[in-house]
């Protein structure tokens, strides 16, 4: 039996639906930050929902799918029912849960697909069309279909939220309507396959991560080289291609004359040579610094729903800094600043961060991220615009460096902090603490400003936080001083 997200994972890649029909066992549990995305997807939803008032939810669970079925069409049968939430069906053996099935005029009805994102995505195009083939199979008459997403420039004002200026709906019945045709053959194709006797051969390339991430990727790479082809930095799917057509999967075996850039021929050259790649500037790049020097790092938050005045859905907003200071002495100090409360953060965590600056010294950031968190500083809080530009000015992107001047084989590819800092400090590990991510950074912080959250798990998520937060700066201490020791 397919299903709406089944027929969207085949369309992606066809092992992917196999591994889902027949070895669910192969799905890894569900992760924080997957979990978190889903509730955030379901609050979305919930919220959508007040735009269609008078409806009703179908609230039976997917494995009771009939029992579901039954309960929409009752819900059908009832004039003053004016939307359905949820509502199933199923047609050509297909199974479909529309989030929000509008009642409208001369018996026809309006698909509405809730979508926690800011736009209409390309990919958003089949799975409207899909369900719109399955509710015209089952004799509805479809007047409008599309998706109702965010709005990113709607502008909380911090007592109401006015939903119908948070959302906004993208009409899709035109392309909707044209697709109909392609859509048997598609599910025809599907189904053939999923009527083999065993598993298509598919090998893991670019597809497995569009449009989304495959929950059987680790099962389906796990044979790989070491030092896999695909992990050569941003390395492109022709190339790819032609590697795969030449037989080679291992970044050893990539010859001398294939054709790559000036990172991913230094990429090539390191594991071949099983050896480090240390250019004549590294040094010179690291020591061209003002002391004190500063290790900057910032923990963000952005939640489809805003959550204080004056900001937006997604709206970076930063709750955490930590600064480690490296004297010229060679001492080294440390900084932090956690916001403890559920408010607006931004104007003391601009306060606390410049005056733990100053004026003078360094700013060693990695990634140009905190460059994009303070710009958005300076549009928000006018007041320190020249003093937060001043410190963006003092920016030194170590990341920018290292990819310019360095390359250790077991970088794998990937200049990330999570990488490099294994290779270059094996003494030091993210493994071990009980955040690892910024992700799970962001998704603790908001558990611990959540008034539900007991006392307790609450300042256990604080000393996490300011571990976490201060290990990715003495991190950049660590990484510094020991490429400087390099020969």
């Amino acid at each position: 039996m397919l299903s709406k997200s089944r027929f969207l994972a085949g369309l992606q890649c066809h092992l992917r639906l196999w591994y889902q029909c027949f070895e669910r066992e192969l799905i890894p549990e569900v992760s924080p930050s997957q979990q978190a995305i889903f509730d955030a997807g379901h609050e979305v939803g919930d919220l959508a929902t007040r735009l269609y008032p008078g409806g009703v939810l179908i609230d039976a669970p997917y494995y009771q799918h009939k029992e579901a079925v039954q309960s929409t069409f009752n819900a059908m049968q009832d004039p003053d029912v004016k939307a359905i939430y949820e509502a199933a069906f199923i047609f050509d053996g297909v199974r479909i849960r529309v989030d929000i099935l509008e009642r409208s005029e001369k018996e026809t009805w309006n698909l509405v697909e809730v979508k926690s994102s800011t736009s209409v995505k390309e990919v958003y195009y089949p799975d409207v069309a899909v369900q719109y083939y399955v509710l015209e199979g089952c004799g509805l008459k479809i007047g409008r279909a599309g998706i109702l997403h965010i709005n990113n420039r709607y502008v909380y004002d911090g007592q109401n939220l006015e939903l119908e200026s948070l959302f906004s709906f993208g009409d899709l019945t035109d392309e909707t309507i044209a697709m109909q045709p392609e859509i048997p053959g598609k599910l025809g194709n599907l189904k053939g396959m999923l009527a083999e006797a065993g598993a298509p051969v598919i090998q893991p390339s670019r597809h497995c991560h569009r449009p989304y991430d495959c929950e059987f990727w680790d099962h389906c790479t796990k044979d790989m080289p070491e030092f896999w082809v695909y992990d050569i930095n941003a390395i492109g799917q022709d190339k790819l291609e032609e590697l795969a057509g030449m037989g080679i999967q291992d970044i050893s075996d990539i010859p001398t004359t294939f054709s790559l850039s000036q990172v991913q021929d230094r990429i090539r050259a390191s594991v071949a040579n099983r050896q480090e790649y240390i250019s004549d500037q590294l040094e010179a790049e690291l020591n061209d610094m003002e002391y004190p020097i500063h290790f900057l790092d910032f923990e963000t938050t952005g939640t489809a729903i805003p959550r204080y005045a004056d900001t937006r859905p997604y709206q970076t907003i930063p709750f955490q800094w930590s600064d480690h200071i490296l004297y010229e002495d060679g001492k080294l100090d440390h900084r932090e600043y956690l916001c403890n409360e559920d408010k607006d953060p931004r104007e003391e965590f601009t306060q606390t961060l410049l005056d733990a600056l100053e004026t003078e010294g360094s700013i060693i950031i990695y990634t140009s991220y905190e460059t994009g968190v303070l710009k958005s500083l300076i549009e928000h809080i006018s007041q320190y615009a020249d003093e937060l530009q001043s410190v963006i000015d003092r920016f030194v992107d170590l990341y920018a460096t290292i990819r310019r001047n360095y390359y250790h084989p077991k970088f794998y590819g990937s200049f990330s902090l999570k990488y490099v800092l294994p290779a270059l400090v094996p003494e030091m590990s993210y493994e071990n603490l009980s955040i690892k991510d910024g992700m799970q950074a962001s998704l603790d912080y908001l558990r611990m400003i959540d008034p539900a959250t007991p006392e307790d798990e609450k300042s256990k998520i604080r000393d996490n936080l300011l571990i976490y937060c201060g290990q990715d700066t003495l991190a950049m201490v660590k990484i510094r001083d020991k490429l400087l020791r390099r020969p």
